[in-house]
């Protein structure tokens, strides 16, 4: 019955946060809420410092996305990309669909001021770029962690092989981009041939193949604009490092730069496996509280630092709301105008030809 498949469905999709937000509830209980709000009260006005940061970072992110368009994008207006970014970033915070949907959110905020596959290329290459850097981090803070922790026998073995799996996916995928593999193209042609899905995906294979064209060639194409958005990639991810770094220094704590350019790489991994639980919820904290004690800090202080940065999640996803509110009143105004102005242009056609009716007569 579909009432029931419904309900299944929405039991399902309840159940993870649920789980999530008792595990988080716990680990609070545990720990203790007086010890828990003891850091808070330590961090003090550095919460805002981070808050403040982690708008700075949303604005290299744009600049970085900015970098990756190959068209021209003067009628892209730096509030609107920044806007979309944000709801974008927003959206993706509720896992591996939401990280989907919100990419579609973002090329779609775009309007006419962008080709639509010079948009989903653009998007492509910015996610491609932001994984690999990620990765990049992912793999130096392993080995960060294994020189300056001191990991049992087993442990440092998954750990090794963890990091060599990374670089062999980072390594094959610099592969496809290099021999032009048009892995998008042969996919959706592979999907066409379906008798139910051929109308729907062959009207958009040009639009397909384009995107795929601008992306394994933008690296060739635009040197420059590459090398700005890898930078600019590994300067958010520089920004996250200094963001761990600052909160534990205001907790007192005694990780270094080193220990928190490690903490950060660890907690990607935590990102990575926390993907299928919406808005990583619980899985986060828990992460933390485990790297933390591997550095030599305390559970509660792990768990602060990630209630800190959840805090500030939470605040610019608040601002991301309001963006999109603001961007979606003015298209809708935008709109009454365009055809307001129709119509004025319409009456005065009927009024011209009235009045030269009148005066033939």
């Amino acid at each position: 019955m579909p009432e029931l498949r419904d309900l299944k469905r929405f039991v399902f999709r309840s159940f993870l946060p649920l789980l999530g937000a008792s595990l988080l509830a716990y680990m609070v209980f545990r720990t203790g809420p007086a010890a828990v709000w003891e850091q808070i009260h330590a961090v003090g006005w550095g919460l805002a410092l981070i808050i403040f940061m982690g708008g700075f970072s949303q604005l290299i992110k744009t600049c970085a996305w900015r970098q990756t368009f190959a068209c021209d994008i003067s009628g892209l207006s730096w509030p609107r990309s920044l806007g979309a970014q944000l709801v974008s970033d927003a959206v993706g915070q509720l896992g591996f669909a939401g990280k989907l949907f919100g990419e579609g959110l973002r090329i779609s905020m775009l309007g006419s001021a962008v080709p639509l596959a010079n948009g989903i290329s653009s998007s492509a290459i910015d996610g491609g770029l932001h994984a690999f850097t990620a990765v990049v981090v992912t793999v130096l803070g392993i080995t960060a962690t294994l020189l300056i922790t001191p990991l049992d026998g087993p442990w440092r073995i998954y750990v090794v092989v963890l990091a060599a799996v990374l670089i062999a996916i980072v390594g094959t995928s610099a592969l496809a981009v290099a021999r032009e593999w048009r892995l998008m193209g042969n996919v959706a042609r592979a999907i066409g041939r379906l008798p139910r899905l051929h109308n729907l995906v062959s009207g958009k294979l040009s639009v397909i193949d384009s995107a795929e064209h601008n992306l394994l060639n933008f690296y060739r194409e635009e040197p420059l604009a590459f090398c700005a958005s890898l930078l600019l990639n590994l300067l958010w991810h520089v920004m996250a490092v200094l963001e761990v770094y600052l909160v534990l220094r205001f907790m007192a704590g005694n990780v270094g730069v080193v220990g928190a350019f490690a903490m950060e790489g660890l907690t990607k991994l935590i990102n990575l496996v926390g993907a299928l639980s919406p808005g990583n919820l619980g899985t986060f904290e828990a992460g933390n509280m485990l790297i933390a004690k591997m550095f030599g800090v305390t559970g509660s202080a792990g768990l602060t630092l990630a209630l800190c940065r959840r805090a500030r999640a939470i605040f610019w996803a608040g601002v991301a709301a309001i963006c999109m509110v603001v961007m979606k009143k003015g298209e809708s105004t935008s709109k009454m105008e365009v055809k307001g102005n129709d119509e004025n242009q319409t009456l005065d056609r009927a009024y011209s030809s009235f009045a030269a009716d009148g005066a033939s007569r």
